[in-house]
């Protein structure tokens, strides 16, 4: 048992029930780290803006949020006959799967959710709501055990790198962590089941790419590790090289939004580039992804849609002042970037590493 981070998990649920189950509890991740605020939404366009304007972000930590957010929505319907009810449900269920297009986690939880109602069709439409509600916190369940699974699996890469006496250079890219999940995260899994299993904060030094421009390692990474014990630096994106040239950075784990069959990894922009850095400097790179992340159904990373953001997340959005003219163009604003399947040492699942043909080893574990 490790008090200190039991105590920080408490204190920054993502996810959970307001009062009574009437709306969704979340941090605002657009806040940290310099604010830790809690809100609360009830209806189906405060669910959809959360998740579009990133309140809440991480794949996983996105599909227990649309979950929860369905259960509240749906249980605002009229009890009507089941035609209408399981009607409005999916009207409801498309508004919030248009939120943001990469996480093919959004997408799982709210067809599992759908499924669950179609499963029912046999219930009274009071009844369907409750078995909504428990459908989702099955969801958030499942997800702190794969998150777990996934960190006792990269615990033993850990081990397999650490030399006594020394500290463990780590190096993650964006926010894979317990704010991007129900708990533990999948990128900082690892480092967190190292603490419960008696490591101190001291044996691993994890060096977070700053990610621009949304700086989700810089502003919650970092807040994660650090609270958590850790020992931790922030570095600019563009100085990852160097930092692996001079042999600091042992391992690196990194999330992502979702997996194509053939192992190509859609991550926050700026992991591919990470990727082929530490191809040239032999650095073992894993992707860490639940299951739900591995979309059998996209053959390659060329099939998998890319979000754009707004121009002014470059521009302007960290800054008292603009910090690029009026005029100049920042279009080209993508929220994810593709790794190639060759470029990537094995993907963590909760059931697994794969290596190798990842098709053939999604396979073999049921994916």
């Amino acid at each position: 048992m490790n008090q200190k981070l039991d105590d920080f998990f408490e204190k920054v649920i993502t996810v959970k029930w307001g009062p009574d189950r009437e709306s969704v509890d979340i941090i605002d991740q657009t806040l940290l780290p310099g604010t830790i605020k809690r809100i609360q939404i009830r209806t189906q366009e405060e669910i959809w803006e959360a998740i579009k304007k990133l309140r809440v972000r991480g794949a996983p930590a996105i599909g227990v949020c649309a979950a929860y957010g369905i259960a509240v929505v749906a249980n605002q319907f009229p009890d009507s006959d089941y035609q209408d009810f399981a009607q409005r449900f999916h009207e409801a269920k498309e508004y919030l799967a248009s939120s943001r297009p990469t996480a093919v986690n959004l997408f799982w939880a709210l067809n599992r959710m759908e499924d669950t109602l179609r499963a029912n069709v046999d219930q009274p439409v009071a009844s369907i709501k409750e078995i909504l509600y428990r459908e989702a916190e099955a969801i958030r369940d499942e997800d702190v055990a794969i998150s777990r699974n996934i960190g006792e699996i990269g615990f033993g890469l850990l081990q397999s790198q650490k030399v006594d006496g020394e500290e463990l250079g780590i190096m993650t890219h964006c926010n894979a962590g317990t704010l991007a999940t129900a708990k533990y995260g999948t990128a900082t899994a690892p480092m967190y089941i190292a603490l419960e299993h008696g490591w101190k904060g001291t044996d691993m030094h994890v060096y977070c790419d700053e990610t621009r421009p949304l700086l989700q390692g810089a502003r919650l990474t970092s807040f994660e590790l650090s609270n958590s014990g850790i020992t931790t630096s922030v570095q600019c994106d563009n100085m990852a090289s160097l930092l692996m040239k001079s042999g600091r950075v042992k391992i690196i784990f990194v999330g992502c939004d979702r997996v194509a069959r053939n192992g190509d990894a859609a991550n926050k922009i700026g992991t591919s580039g990470l990727a082929i850095i530490a191809k040239h400097y032999g650095i073992p790179f894993f992707v860490c992804a639940p299951s739900s992340t591995i979309d059998m159904n996209t053959p390659t990373g060329d099939d998998i849609p890319i979000e754009m953001r707004d121009p002014e997340e470059i521009k302007s959005m960290w800054y008292t002042e603009p910090m690029a003219p009026a005029g100049a163009d920042a279009s080209f604003n993508p929220a994810f970037d593709v790794t190639d399947h060759n470029l990537i040492t094995g993907i963590i699942t909760e059931k697994g590493l794969c290596q190798g043909d990842y098709e053939k080893a999604f396979l073999e574990l049921g994916i």
